[in-house]
């Protein structure tokens, strides 16, 4: 399966309508997180990319996660409903509904205005250097994963 591609402005735009799309009623057809959870969860990923301070993955961890989790997370099989998640990803007590939803837009914009060249070949904390369709694909594959999760 391809996933649709952030960097380009209409892909982007349709992510930007689903999202908006969401009120803080949404409910779940599937899982256990509220929309606010699941914004906030799917912020990590970009808190992962753009923040400098977390610590990086390194030796035989770093050799472990590529070698068994870099290709669920890039590849294109989706994810399955009520699949596990790495408890960095876990969300617990309620968040703002308009701040997560917010950050998520101006993280998919940050993205988008940094482009491919900035993403090819750019170190992921967890997974190493990812190209820039990797990069791609993981922002996407959990985005969809998400809001499909939510009827979006």
């Amino acid at each position: 399966m391809s996933y649709p591609n952030l960097f380009h402005e209409d892909h982007l735009n349709t992510a930007i309508q689903r999202i908006n799309s969401l009120t803080p009623q949404t409910q779940p057809l599937w899982g256990k997180m509220s929309v606010d959870q699941m914004l906030a969860h799917v912020n990590v990923a970009y808190d992962m990319c753009y923040d400098d301070s977390l610590a990086k993955t390194k030796g035989i961890k770093l050799f472990m996660m590529k070698l068994l989790i870099k290709n669920q997370v890039t590849g294109s099989k989706p994810y399955p409903k009520n699949g596990r998640t790495a408890p960095a990803f876990i969300i617990t007590g309620n968040r703002d509904f308009e701040t997560e939803k917010s950050k998520l837009i101006s993280y998919l914009h940050q993205t988008h205005r940094l482009g491919v060249s900035v993403f090819d070949n750019r170190e992921s904390a967890s997974l190493g250097r990812l190209s820039a369709t990797e990069w791609n694909t993981m922002f996407s594959k959990h985005l969809d994963h998400h809001l499909s999760q939510f009827g979006v």
